[in-house]
């Protein structure tokens, strides 16, 4: 009878040691890194519950603003799964379907297009829609929005490939999807997922960017320029689409959606990643759908990143074992810190996380 009792005590004395070990690494890495620049926020969290939380560097090189749990980071490709549960919400309501061609949206599309691309397709990057950023004019200044890229798409009737047949990403569907989102639901990108989404679990700091519009606790973006120096980096011509890329929100927000997604709050989405997901070609258990990359491999493992002209993200979820790891940061291209983070987390025994960087480059 005291077997169960010896056996559970042993097991908490190894996951006790283990989150030590892991404790000591991450807070080894992260007095290694630069407090005076632009820098990165990490967390990790079980069942909502913290096993380790630490921000490094300034949200505003202009302020000396400190990055914390607070400061709102532009989510770039993260914000695809904003984008895409707010179609998997309409489609709950019977508003559209996955299977809708997206001309019966977006008239304005070609017939190649707009008959031949269904709603399924932007959700899972197998549409062969083109990148808006190939399409843009050479030497443009002002900024590309969602409606632009509907009209830049609207002139072009030829397609990468055969809707439905290869995996490539796009953020061309993104966009569209956002417009989709507008007409289905009558109200605006923003407000819709304010309104459906950050509203009810209590984003109260997370908005989707305007131009005209104040985002308190805002990270600023940086990059390196090609001796080293950072340079300032927030905005570009294509960094004002929304659907694609638009979303701000924090760590402590951020924690909010994820434990919303693990308690299927707004919808099954394990439901509905099994009714989606797409496989990426050469990428065994690998697949796509509704703003996640998942590996079905033992655990199951949901990722994205996003990338921008100021800002790196990477956000992984193990949903068997309740597991998130978080990385937002605000300067452009940097990877690097999060590629030993992963690897002190992977030798720590939480979890084998690297196999996402071969995912990330399919969305570079």
């Amino acid at each position: 009878m005291r077997t169960p009792t010896v056996l559970l005590l042993i097991l908490s004395t190894i996951t006790t040691s283990a989150q030590s070990t892991l404790t000591d690494r991450l807070d080894s890495f992260f007095l290694r890194q630069n407090l005076w620049t632009p820098g990165f926020t990490l967390s990790i969290e079980k069942y909502g519950k913290p096993l380790y939380r630490s921000s490094i560097g300034a949200a505003d090189l202009t302020t000396n603003a400190q990055i914390d749990s607070r400061t709102n980071f532009r989510m770039a490709s993260v914000t695809k799964q904003f984008t895409a549960m707010g179609i998997l919400l309409l489609e709950k309501e019977k508003k559209l379907s996955f299977d809708d061609p997206i001309g019966h949206w977006l008239p304005e599309l070609p017939k190649n297009i707009g008959q031949k691309v269904l709603i399924r397709h932007l959700l899972t990057h197998s549409s062969g829609i083109p990148d808006y950023e190939d399409l843009i004019p050479a030497g443009q200044t002002t900024q590309v929005l969602d409606d632009d890229v509907l009209h830049l798409l609207s002139k072009n009737d030829t397609l990468y490939f055969t809707p439905g047949t290869r995996f490539r990403y796009s953020n061309s569907g993104f966009c569209l999807l956002a417009l989709i989102i507008e007409r289905a639901s009558h109200r605006s990108y923003p407000r819709f997922i304010h309104d459906r989404i950050f509203a009810p679990l209590h984003m109260t700091s997370s908005t989707v960017y305007q131009s005209n519009h104040l985002i308190s606790h805002r990270a600023m973006g940086y990059a390196r320029d090609s001796t080293g120096r950072i340079i300032a980096s927030d905005q570009s011509v294509t960094s004002a689409t929304k659907g694609d890329g638009g979303v701000y929100t924090s760590l402590s927000d951020y924690s909010k959606w994820i434990r919303a997604l693990q308690q299927n709050q707004l919808l099954n989405l394990a439901d509905v990643m099994r009714r989606l997901r797409f496989p990426i070609t050469g990428m065994r258990d690998s697949y796509y759908a509704a703003g996640w990359f998942e590996t079905t491999d033992y655990p199951q493992l949901l990722f994205h990143s996003g990338s921008t002209c100021g800002f790196s993200n990477f956000v992984i979820q193990l949903p068997g074992e309740g597991l998130s790891i978080v990385y937002f940061s605000n300067i452009a291209d940097n990877s690097a810190p999060f590629q030993q983070i992963a690897r002190i987390i992977t030798e720590s025994g939480l979890a084998n996380i690297e196999s996402v960087f071969p995912l990330h480059e399919l969305t570079r």
